[in-house]
């Protein structure tokens, strides 16, 4: 993501308006809008085109079929380099439509518009129509009689591309890195394809699902030094023009199949697949997908555009169910940068879900370790090296031997591995058990697995000749971070939740003292979950727990604040708006930051104890109860943009680099997380002091 400088000065926006990236001017912030905005970044920060080689609304003359001067106006033109925005320098037309125009529309469709363009630029040879939610590539030539005709292609050429570029090279090419909301959308594109077309409503993420895999996988082969001395051929491409004929229908299905099947015996994908799992899109339908999917670098795109782009299709596909709902993003972040997690520390998510938590943490140590590892780089050339095979090596060690998840849900342990792949670990240790069950549950392959990973990392970690009291995942943890089911609806079995100290009926004694008494006949499974953190915890050990404010506030759960307290140093407490779950779910609930005392602690902690905690109160989290952003505005209620300078590193085929800076305006999300988080580590440093 590019590095943006920001400069105090700022400017009023009024409700429903955006600032227009080329023309710096306020637009109304309707659909056409909103996707135009969309389409001007992608133009300029995935295909290289500079700004100032575009223009909007531009009119261009042609002569009609009658012989008459006429002039045509389009929604976005691009122009060839550093010329006059002129008729003859016209290189790409695109037609902009609202989210409701289908593309068949007789008026204001496809061929309506942007082929009747197309056709009427005596220069002019590419061009894409959109709505927001579909992408249509056509490409114009002229037959024998000089009469032009218009076909599909799957892309047009960037700057400093040409279309023989695009056929020649299609398996050498590298994909572009996503700008913007790039991703989401082609994700939304394949999943809403499939559902809509292949007839195949239940089962459509999973297929998506699949050819993700593939795409990584082939991915991820750039970094194997070929033993013939050849140099990467990418397998997961579609040619620009191979979906118009049948032959590239089916050389395209067999190259895919052909990755898919070879992915499954991969040790890395093993575990997720059974074997017997087939792709089941058609041939058209397949050809689209992967289409869509090549033409983006997932391993070169940010954890935050990816983990964003794939749990928006996992959460509208895995539905929350027993008090399940994924963790917004921003407070992953926000939990993670204030535990600041390092290299040599092991971390658990015990309830991951779809993997939130752990592919944040990877992210926030890759990045320490880049810049350990490149300290004289900076900025956006520092960024490019997140993914370079010498960071993705050690990341991968990381990953194999400090990074560990739990999830009940084996939907959940697929969707968590996929999104760890996604973020470029090279492994994942997700484990399909039931945390609260741990290790008494029924004695499955998992629970070996665990067993026998655990002591791998122990034994090739700087903690490998400490003592410690069982061989498996018990107190064997640095950090923890995790968002556990709760509430009315999730219930623990009596056979599990009588094993906790936090299962049993508590009572005080005559001297105001809470003393275990019988076992309570059902406990809420957050409250159980504070304790097997607590056992999966290292002394010193640190977790960031979300939990429902009713734990931290209502009397009849003062024995379980005792329990804490006893246990656990508080680092921290926040307070969060019950904003920050909707539109998922309306609960009101806090993070706690808590650190296990040691024996030693504990036994000082007998006449009582003196430390500060930090407290800080969210009052707002970047959105509204409906979801929809909010931003930073004046005393009047207007929206404020600030002038910033935004940089985008650009690398042609030849893997030259172009820094291209411009001035935009932007809006800052009302978020008070970056602002705590920061105010945290300042509250620590001063701690240690």
């Amino acid at each position: 993501m590019a590095d943006i400088e920001e400069t105090n000065e700022e400017v009023v926006l009024e409700d429903n308006q955006i600032m227009c990236a080329l023309t710096d001017l306020p637009k109304p912030a309707k659909s056409k809008e909103l996707t135009l905005q969309s389409l001007i970044l992608m133009l300029n920060e995935e295909y290289g085109f500079e700004m100032s080689d575009m223009e909007r609304d531009y009119g261009f003359a042609y002569v009609d079929i009658e012989g008459k001067n006429k002039r045509m106006k389009i929604d976005l033109a691009v122009f060839e380099a550093g010329k006059p925005h002129e008729d003859d320098g016209l290189i790409r037309i695109c037609i902009v439509q609202d989210d409701k125009t289908k593309s068949n529309d007789s008026k204001k469709g496809v061929e309506a518009t942007l082929q009747a363009a197309l056709e009427a630029s005596e220069i002019c040879d590419f061009g894409l129509w959109t709505n927001g939610e579909e992408f249509h590539f056509l490409q114009k030539e002229m037959d024998e009689w000089n009469q032009p005709n218009c076909y599909d292609i799957s892309d047009f050429p960037g700057a400093g591309q040409s279309m023989e570029d695009l056929e020649k090279w299609a398996d050498k090419i590298k994909p572009r890195k996503p700008a913007n909301d790039s991703l989401i959308r082609t994700f939304k594109r394949c999943h809403d394809y499939i559902y809509g077309n292949e007839g195949m409503k239940k089962t459509a993420f999973w297929e998506l699902l699949n050819l993700i895999f593939c795409k990584i996988f082939d991915e991820k082969r750039r970094f194997i030094p070929s033993q013939n001395g050849e140099s990467y051929r990418r397998k997961f491409w579609v040619g620009v023009k191979e979906q118009n004929s049948e032959e590239g229908l089916r050389n395209i299905s067999k190259r895919i199949k052909g990755i898919f099947e070879e992915l499954k015996s991969d040790p890395l994908f093993s575990e997720v697949f059974d074997g017997n799992e087939q792709i089941n899109l058609s041939d058209r339908g397949l050809a689209f997908v992967a289409g869509e999917l090549a033409k983006y670098s997932f391993l070169d795109a940010t954890v935050d555009v990816k983990g964003t782009a794939y749990e928006t299709i996992v959460s509208n596909t895995l539905k929350q169910e027993a008090g399940q709902f994924f963790t917004p993003r921003n407070l992953i972040r926000c939990m993670v940068e204030m535990m600041d997690p390092t290299e040599n520390m092991r971390v658990l998510d015990p309830a991951c879900g779809s993997g939130g938590f752990l592919t944040i943490v990877l992210d926030h140590v890759r990045k320490k370790i880049t810049q350990e590892m490149y300290p004289e780089l900076s900025g956006l050339y520092l960024v490019e090296k997140y993914n370079s095979a010498e960071v993705n090596e050690r990341i991968k060690d990381y990953a194999e031997r400090m990074i560990f998840g739990f999830d009940f849900d084996p939907d959940l342990k697929k969707a968590a591995r996929m999104n760890m792949v996604m973020a470029g670990d090279g492994h994942a240790n997700i484990f399909n058990i039931n945390s609260l069950d741990y290790p008494e549950g029924p004695k499955t392959a998992e629970l070996e697995k665990i067993r026998s990973t655990i002591q791998r990392s122990v034994e090739s970690s700087n903690d490998k000749d400490e003592p410690y009291e069982t061989d498996d995942a018990r107190g064997k943890f640095d950090l923890i971070f995790t968002n556990p089911p709760f509430g009315a609806k999730v219930e623990v079995a009596f056979q599990i939740s009588k094993r906790y100290e936090l299962g049993h009926n508590w009572n005080k004694d005559m001297y105001g003292n809470y003393q275990m008494g019988t076992v309570s006949s059902s406990e809420a499974p957050e409250v159980l979950f504070i304790e097997q953190c607590y056992n999966f915890l290292k002394p010193g050990g640190r977790m960031a727990i979300v939990l429902p404010d009713g734990i931290l506030g209502n009397p009849n759960m003062e024995y379980v604040r005792e329990w804490i307290l006893k246990r656990f140093r508080v680092l921290a407490s926040l307070d969060l708006p019950v904003e920050m779950f909707l539109p998922q779910v309306g609960v009101q609930a806090s993070v706690l930051f808590l650190q296990k005392k040691t024996s030693i602690q504990r036994d000082a902690a007998v006449n009582g104890e003196n430390y500060d905690v930090f407290m800080a109160i969210a009052e707002s989290v970047g959105k509204d109860r409906k979801g929809n952003p909010i931003y930073v505005r004046d005393e009047d209620g207007a929206e404020l943009l600030y002038d910033s300078i935004k940089e985008i590193l650009f690398r042609d085929n030849n893997g030259n680099a172009k820094l291209n800076s411009f001035k935009v305006r932007i809006k800052h999300l009302n978020d008070d997380l970056p602002h705590i988080c920061s105010k945290f580590l300042q509250f620590i440093k001063e701690d240690i002091k």
